[in-house]
């Protein structure tokens, strides 16, 4: 397509162009007709509320964030393969010991019982039997990575079982039974302290005792053995009485002490003595494969997981139309139209990027901006299409448009007001100015306004606010003879629409689904309707395809008449033609 039209050097802003230049055309901004369309702005309806969250909402969600959570759990199953092979030892090999338990010691009661399993573990888990194991070993490695490597699980209260990591199958065996060693010598030795601390409590409460005994002595000595008077003989009673006392506890703890020494003191050591190995330690049964798929699995899962959950998430958050029903509401126009995602190369640059125009949803596009160009026999058709937020799918439609009307031999401008002029780079033009493009008898010509203008530049129909700058006027002896003039433009709030009437009496306005806010679709709708245009219709990108809602807007009250979905006509008013509604009415092809 692109080699059959190629540029000449642009006539730039400033510079006279002649009419011979177009074909012998001469400057008729008359032609395109000087009324102003100051249709009033719709208002939302008060009772209008958006599209609620549903489990249709919610798939539809998860159906657009496909790739995201797609990537997070491949990108989940990588990191859990990459996490088991960098972490993880994998020879593993286990030990069993056969604890032996004091018979005094009550272990029967449930509680009692979690309780001593979990005082093993502990035990068996501590930075004092890994500190043994380490120096029984020789290694290098810290306590805590040591530490890291092996578990200890209580089976019941006299079985434990011993589990150790390594990088090979000897290692694990070596410091599963270095383990298993280090933690009996530290319970024995336990133990043993345990026996020693009760006995010299013991021995602490008898001294103590004794010296209560002869403190107590000694008052009774020092008062009279047959007292004078009741108080003394009260006292004399009392002291005697605590030092019976304290010679019956006396005996106890001394009896305490022969029953620990006969009972209990031979059952610690045979506690300390008589746990052992039950099993050495012996390799665990081992898969890698098996192993590597349980952790990619685990990794996969949870990047999946909070995949769906960001996606879920954003879509409850977000702002942003995706419905034709909310954007036609928030627009106050009717989407005739709405087609799937359209995909544009960005490596493609100038004319390489009208191949683009054969994809069937551009066609689409391209075909019904077409049919929705007004048909005025009396005056020269003007389009203008304003793109919300991308405006390259817009541009490229356009000019796909502007290049078929021109092949039909109509004489045709098509003016980039967009920055950048993303519609004149894929003809090839990248100089502001305004320029024909060879083919077909050179009936397109391309304006382009110079990047440094503060303002959008006015147009060549009706009373411009810039009438007579040079970009206009030239503009305006290029559409001398025109049958169509499109315009490509985007507004912004910050310095409104009005030029928007200064080139086209119709607009469609093109928006992709989810990437503007209601403020945003309503403000574009709003500064359309301010300028004095009529804005005809929407055009949906990327629509959902299980959307069922209907583009349409709704009257604001009952004496509203029309086709539904329609914006309301209003009174032309004066110096507007009685036949505007009827010029003006949607086009259905």
């Amino acid at each position: 397509m692109t080699d059959e039209y190629q540029t000449v050097t642009p006539s730039h802003n400033g510079t006279s162009t002649s009419a011979g230049s177009f074909e012998g055309t001469s400057t008729s901004a008359g032609r395109f007709g000087a009324y102003e369309d100051s249709a009033e702005a719709e208002d939302q309806p008060a009772d209008y509320e958006p599209n609620l969250v549903s489990l249709g909402f919610l798939t539809a969600a998860l159906r657009r964030g496909r790739r995201l959570w797609c990537a997070a759990a491949v990108a989940g199953l990588l990191i859990g393969s990459i996490g088991y092979v960098a972490t993880r030892d994998p020879y593993q090999a286990s030990t069993t010991l056969l604890l032996t338990l004091d018979p005094s010691d009550n272990v029967t009661a449930q509680a009692s019982n979690d309780e001593y399993q979990a005082d093993n573990q502990a035990m068996a888990q501590s930075r004092t039997v890994a500190g043994l194991a380490v120096r029984k070993l020789g290694l290098r490695q810290s306590i805590s990575s040591f530490l890291s490597s092996y578990s200890a699980t209580s089976v019941s209260d006299r079985v434990l079982v011993i589990t150790d990591s390594a990088s090979s199958s000897e290692q694990a065996l070596l410091r599963a039974n270095a383990i298993a060693t280090a933690y009996l010598q530290f319970r024995a030795a336990e133990l043993l302290e345990e026996q020693k601390l009760t006995l010299s409590s013991l021995e602490a409460q008898i001294g103590q005792a004794k010296q209560d005994i002869s403190s107590l002595s000694q008052q009774i000595n020092r008062l009279p053995a047959n007292p004078a008077s009741a108080t003394q003989q009260s006292q004399l009673s009392s002291l005697q009485a605590e030092r019976s006392q304290a010679n019956s506890t006396l005996t106890g703890l001394k009896q305490a002490v022969v029953s620990y020494q006969t009972n209990t003191q031979p059952a610690t050591a045979a506690e300390a003595k008589g746990s052992v190995v039950l099993n050495s330690a012996v390799p665990l049964p081992y898969s890698p494969l098996k192993q590597l798929l349980l952790y990619a699995l685990i990794g996969g899962f949870i990047g999946l997981v909070l995949a769906l959950a960001v996606v879920v998430i954003r879509a409850l958050v977000s702002d942003r139309l995706r419905q034709r029903a909310d954007i036609a509401q928030a627009l106050g126009a009717p989407v005739k139209l709405s087609v799937g995602r359209v995909r544009l190369s960005r490596r493609r640059r100038g004319g390489d990027g009208l191949a683009a125009a054969r994809d069937p949803d551009v066609r689409r596009i391209t075909a019904y901006l077409d049919r929705a160009v007004p048909r005025n026999p009396r005056r020269p058709a003007t389009l203008a299409v304003v793109p919300v937020d991308d405006p390259r799918t817009a541009a490229l439609s356009l000019v796909s448009l502007a290049l078929s009307r021109a092949r039909q031999g109509e004489q045709v401008v098509l003016a980039d007001l967009v920055g950048g002029a993303p519609a004149a780079r894929l003809l090839g033009i990248a100089e502001p100015g305004v320029s024909i493009v060879n083919g077909h008898n050179n009936r397109l010509i391309i304006a382009v306004p110079d990047g440094d203008d503060v303002l959008p530049p006015g147009g060549p129909i009706g009373r411009a606010p810039t009438q007579g700058s040079p970009f206009t006027e030239t503009v305006a002896s290029a559409c001398g003879r025109a049958n169509l003039l499109l315009t490509l433009t985007t507004l912004d709030a910050s310095v409104g629409g009005d030029h928007l009437a200064t080139w086209a009496t119709d607009a469609v306005a093109i928006l992709t689904a989810g990437r503007s806010s209601w403020t945003t679709i309503s403000a574009v709708g709003e500064m359309v309707r301010m300028s004095g245009t009529r804005l005809e219709s929407a055009v949906l990108i990327g629509t959902d395809e299980d959307d069922q809602s209907i583009g349409v807007t709704y009257p604001t009250d009952d004496h509203d008449i029309g086709v539904p979905g329609q914006a309301r006509h209003v009174d032309p008013g004066p110096g507007r033609p009685r036949d505007y509604d009827r010029e003006h009415e949607p086009k259905n092809g």
